[in-house]
């Protein structure tokens, strides 16, 4: 059974999003690290980018495949984890915490309306 924290919101393409005070924080979910299998390199978003919600701005690379990962809001990129350069492995042993992917600003408060709440993901998920 995947972990699925309740304070966070979720993507039907396995992001999840951590509201802040300044923005978003950005990952994919346990259930999407584990479907990869072992996560071997990360393409990191482009710091000052401006995405639309739902454009491809990322990927992770697995032994298995290759998953793009969708900006889940309208919004510029304000930061990147570059420890995932080093360490893509903190995708698969810390999804939710380390594992983090970016830092955005919110464009659209109202798009984050559009996306699941905990029980919705876990429903998704059929577990």
């Amino acid at each position: 059974m995947s972990e699925v924290p309740d304070d966070l919101i979720y993507t039907k393409e396995h992001e999840w999003i951590r509201v802040t005070n300044n923005g978003i924080i950005i990952g994919i979910t346990d259930y999407a690290q584990n479907a990869l299998t072992d996560v071997v390199w990360v393409e990191l978003p482009e710091i000052g980018e401006d995405v639309e919600m739902m454009e491809s701005f990322a990927s992770v690379e697995s032994v298995k495949s290759v998953s793009e990962i969708y900006a889940p809001i309208s919004g510029q990129v304000l930061t990147a984890n570059e420890n995932l350069e080093d360490a893509p492995e903190m995708i698969n042993t810390d999804p939710y915490g380390n594992g983090w992917i970016c830092r955005m600003s919110i464009a659209n408060s109202e798009e984050l309306t559009t996306h699941l709440d905990a029980a919705g993901y876990t429903a998704l998920l059929g577990e």
